[in-house]
């Protein structure tokens, strides 16, 4: 999983999962400059309620 990746859908679809947000709190010692600043950005949108926790279903193409 890659943070970058997990703001992009979050931000499409406007919700993260909570095994998102527990891979993203397990390997925030990890990250880089870039993927803090996506997981800063991310907490500010779950706090704005921008974004929801919640869980995403699959559409059919």
């Amino acid at each position: 999983m890659i943070v970058g990746e997990i703001y992009l859908e979050s931000v499409a679809t406007g919700v993260i999962t909570a095994e998102e947000i527990a891979w993203i709190t397990s390997h925030q010692a990890s990250f880089d400059r870039q993927e803090e600043a996506f997981a800063l950005k991310l907490g500010r949108l779950l706090d704005e309620g921008t974004i929801q926790i919640g869980c995403r279903l699959l559409g059919k193409a």
